[in-house]
């Protein structure tokens, strides 16, 4: 027998196992409190109690203070050794960045817009100055960086670790852009798109916390999902899962850049959206068309109340095939509220299974924004703990 291990079936190997499922439980979800421990890990709440008392004396585990629920709480996440976690996220015209400490507390934030037509190596070299200049505004260096999440707004290939499509982001065509950012950073990078990394946010920290199954519709220049499925992020075979704005609607329809015919993107997309309004309106942005619709302009109102309704017919089939508890509505035009919330509703309820569209909740996106980053911050963490993990 091992002596350094308790005997199997002894009152100290079942403490053993206690502790390990509370740490596999905060490892894979992040950090949490002890109900949602509690509630994840099947253990009794002063089970819980006890393990995270003992790995808090070990040093195995760090406490923070947050609101949950508009309430004080206590934090429970993995100890780090002192370093940053970087997260990054970009869109199609700008990139957003955030640092972190171990214990996931954001030490500062930075938002820099970009070119609709920027390059790979110009977008990671502007991403790597803004972390440096975030880390040193924290007392930090850049060599600091521990793990680094990172997104793009296009398909990404978990084999190949490049963008899955050339013509969504021709900037990245060929970058393997991990291994890159890497060499920017000098420290490892996980790749995601930037739905799953808002999915990700949400499920950690927002609208999606606590569920089992569901999904987040990034409703912005473009549209894109990020599916959970047992608590987790979906990715699928290759990691492109959730491409939802590249859905056949209609096999006659306008060309999509992705090179097929009749995207959902076509019809919902920014550029559709301008481009109905060009005659009527002029030249428009989106914020502007969100802006002058929330202000009564039937015009604008009505391009997004349609964009709504075409957006919840295919949300209505993600409702039948994966039977989610929650859908959550983020991005850019979600910030047009009921507009959008309401006609997608109603063609959600129209076209999906009725007992399936009856159990599901549309709740709106807590984080805004925020959602991709903080999900890069989520991504970073976990690749962190298992580069501690797997260290001998």
């Amino acid at each position: 027998m091992n002596a350094t291990r308790p005997a199997p079936g002894s009152q100290a190997s079942l403490r053993e196992a206690n502790r390990e499922r509370v740490l596999d439980v905060v490892r894979q979800l992040g950090p949490l409190t002890q109900v949602e421990i509690a509630e994840a890990s099947g253990l009794s709440a002063a089970t819980v109690s006890n393990m995270v008392r003992e790995l808090d004396r070990a040093g195995a585990v760090a406490l923070s203070r947050s609101i949950r629920n508009g309430r004080r709480a206590v934090l429970v996440s993995l100890a780090s050794g002192g370093g940053l976690l970087a997260g990054v996220a970009f869109g199609e015209r700008d990139v957003r960045v955030a640092i972190a400490n171990g214990q996931g507390e954001i030490l500062g934030q930075q938002y820099m817009p970009l070119q609709a037509d920027h390059v790979a190596d110009d977008g990671m070299e502007r991403a790597a100055r803004l972390l440096a200049d975030l880390a040193d505004d924290a007392g930090h260096g850049v060599e600091d960086i521990e793990a680094v999440g990172f997104g793009l707004p296009a398909p990404v290939d978990s084999v190949t670790g490049e963008a899955g499509s050339d013509a969504v982001l021709p900037g990245w065509r060929g970058v393997n852009v991990a291994a890159a950012m890497a060499g920017y950073l000098r420290a490892p990078v996980a790749l995601d798109n930037t739905a799953n990394l808002a999915a990700l946010g949400e499920l950690r920290n927002g609208a999606l916390r606590g569920v089992r199954h569901g999904c987040y519709i990034k409703f912005s220049y473009g549209v894109g999902a990020g599916i959970v499925v047992g608590g987790e992020i979906f990715r699928g075979s290759a990691g492109t899962a959730g491409e939802i704005g590249h859905l056949t609607i209609d096999e006659n329809g306008p060309i999509c850049r992705c090179g097929n015919r009749g995207c959902l993107d076509t019809f919902v997309g920014s550029r559709a959206l301008l481009s109905s309004l060009s005659a009527s309106h002029g030249p428009l942005r989106l914020g502007d068309v969100i802006k002058r619709a929330k202000a009564g302009d039937l015009g604008c109102r009505r391009v997004i109340e349609d964009a709504g309704r075409r957006v919840g017919v295919a949300v209505a089939g993600l409702v039948n095939l994966i039977n989610p508890e929650v859908i959550v509505v983020g991005g850019r035009m979600a910030e047009a509220g009921d507009l959008v919330l309401v006609p997608l509703r109603e063609a959600l309820d129209r076209c999906a299974i009725p007992s399936a569209a009856a159990t599901v909740d549309l709740r709106p996106a807590e984080l805004g924004d925020e959602a991709d980053v903080i999900g890069a911050l989520s991504l970073a963490a976990a690749l962190g703990h298992a580069k501690a993990t797997a260290r001998p």
